[in-house]
């Protein structure tokens, strides 16, 4: 699988889909998550385009350098893999932290055509995301992480799946270290001024029961970008591209433009 290098970092990102460069859906995950998140993802936008999932430095089968690390550096990261994987501009959904490296490369590249902002904000300094962190070898507290990400109707209803996910980040996810160091990232970032300045078509769909990052931020940031489209969904938490995949795969889909 493919592997990248910025500034020393290796970087590990997969492709599937469509062999249209100029068509690449790009995925860019939450803080400690691996790629596994966007499992749901990437299979519905293979066809027609190419899905990219990459791994954040910190996470997955990135290297974790010591933090903090930069939101310019962690978009600095996505401008690399895209260029390593040929792309010279993609479709790119973010989630949460992923969700502010999109908006970053956005406004300092010409490397995004669209952008689909997932639980995300303008500006983290005030957010706590200490309830979304488990420590990779403590399945405990990766299920406990877990809840405070999802809705209750989820975790009472889909027991299996959240079992499933513990075993996915255990494998994958961000140790301390690394997750503080994304995490600096996200507390450092604000772009609420700035916001006029983010041209491209956006839509954000947020959680409602959103219990780290308020859905009044997903609100404001569709608000604040010119061409911003809010869509509210109920009954889900932060982790809502997961535990409704189906309603997020459909409301991507008829985002993203027709290509057949």
């Amino acid at each position: 699988m493919p592997t990248t290098a910025n500034d020393g970092v290796d970087l590990y990102y997969e492709t599937t889909g469509g062999d249209r460069t100029d068509e690449t859906v790009a995925f860019v995950g939450d803080v400690g998550y691996g790629a596994w998140q966007w499992g749901w993802q990437h299979a519905a936008v293979a066809g027609p385009y190419r899905s990219l999932v990459a791994d954040l430095r910190g996470s997955g089968r990135s290297d974790a350098p010591p933090g903090p690390y930069s939101m310019a550096t962690l978009a600095d990261d996505l401008t690399t893999v895209l260029s390593d994987a040929g792309v010279r501009s993609a479709h790119v959904v973010g989630a949460g932290l992923g969700g502010m490296v999109a908006l970053a490369a956005a406004r300092n590249t010409a490397r995004v055509k669209s952008l689909v902002l997932v639980g995300t904000a303008a500006r983290g300094d005030d957010l706590t995301l200490d309830p979304l962190w488990g420590a990779p070898d403590d399945p405990a507290t990766l299920e406990d992480s877990l809840v405070a990400g999802l809705s209750g109707t989820f975790v009472d209803e889909r027991p299996a799946a959240l079992e499933q996910m513990v075993e996915w980040r255990a494998s994958e996810d961000a140790d301390r270290a690394a997750w503080d160091a994304q995490a600096a990232a996200v507390h450092d970032f604000d772009v609420s001024e700035e916001l006029y300045e983010i041209t491209e078509p956006a839509l954000v769909i947020h959680g409602r029961d959103d219990a780290v990052w308020p859905v009044e931020r997903g609100e404001r940031l569709a608000e604040g970008l010119p061409r911003g489209e809010f869509l509210g969904i109920d009954d889900a938490g932060h982790l809502v591209h997961i535990e409704v995949s189906k309603r997020v795969n459909d409301e991507l889909l008829g985002f993203l433009p027709d290509l057949e």
